[in-house]
């Protein structure tokens, strides 16, 4: 097992702290079934949210912005790869640091997106475009395992990142469409709305602790052991390295 926990609460103990009310299965049923109208009424807003995404003007890029990959430089336009959209993560850098003290919220989000297929069959290609250098990014990339188009976003960073609120640092999650050779940017995200990108929360969100963030709201008594702290880290570096490292792979950056 390499599983990473914090501050693990016994058996005995979750049962003395976390008591929900047992009910007969007429009662639970009842219960649940509301619940289950207002996931309903949520699922509907999230379409109808999506609806109007759709709507959203867009504003033109410059798709000959270049960008660094593994046979060297290309173009904004060239990591469509041929599709019609490219979805970009930008996945933030610390410049000179090691693999530990990388990124881990981009490391938590960046990580689940593995499985490409469905996207590219919507005439998709998705990509992460590194904030940093290309080589020294490439091998967090090969030491995580990961298997999705990289690129280093660099040469054209503030560029790239002036149409998706500027500045630089904080990770980003945008949307692109071309028409021919002209690209344009259709919709971008940061902060929790890179969330869509993680399945771990969404499937935490339907177990009785949740995520045990002393954030949420939950009865009192429920585990919090997360505290305030982010959630993607355990023992000084982000919580997924470790089982890279229980592996025997090198986290060794040549940084």
């Amino acid at each position: 097992m390499t599983d990473v926990t914090r501050a693990a609460i016994s058996d005995g103990d979750a049962a003395a702290l976390c008591e929900p009310r047992v009910v007969d299965q007429a009662t639970y049923d009842a219960e649940l079934e509301i619940l289950r109208a207002r996931e309903k009424a949520h699922t509907r807003e999230g379409d109808a949210i999506a609806a109007a995404r759709r709507r959203l003007p867009m504003v033109e890029v410059d798709g000959a912005l270049p960008i660094t990959g593994p046979d060297g430089q290309l173009t904004l336009l060239e990591a469509f790869q041929g599709r019609r959209q490219l979805m970009a993560y930008y996945f933030m850098w610390h410049h000179d640091h090691s693999a530990a003290d990388q990124c881990e919220g981009c490391t938590w989000c960046a990580g689940q997106v593995q499985e490409l297929s469905y996207l590219n069959s919507r005439d998709i290609t998705y990509a992460v475009l590194c904030q940093g250098p290309y080589e020294v990014s490439r091998r967090y990339r090969d030491f995580m395992g990961w298997q999705v188009p990289w690129y280093s976003a660099e040469p054209s960073r503030d560029a790239l990142l002036a149409t998706a609120g500027g500045g630089s640092g904080l990770m980003r999650l945008v949307c692109y469409v071309r028409a021919g050779d002209r690209v344009f940017q259709t919709y971008w995200t940061w902060n929790r709305g890179v969330e869509v990108m993680d399945y771990s929360n969404a499937l935490m969100d339907l177990t009785l602790f949740g995520r045990q963030e002393s954030w949420e709201d939950t009865p009192e008594g429920w585990p919090k052991t997360w505290g305030d702290d982010p959630t993607w880290t355990a023992n000084g570096r982000p919580l997924s390295q470790w089982s890279r490292l229980a592996a025997g792979r090198s986290d060794d950056l040549n940084s």
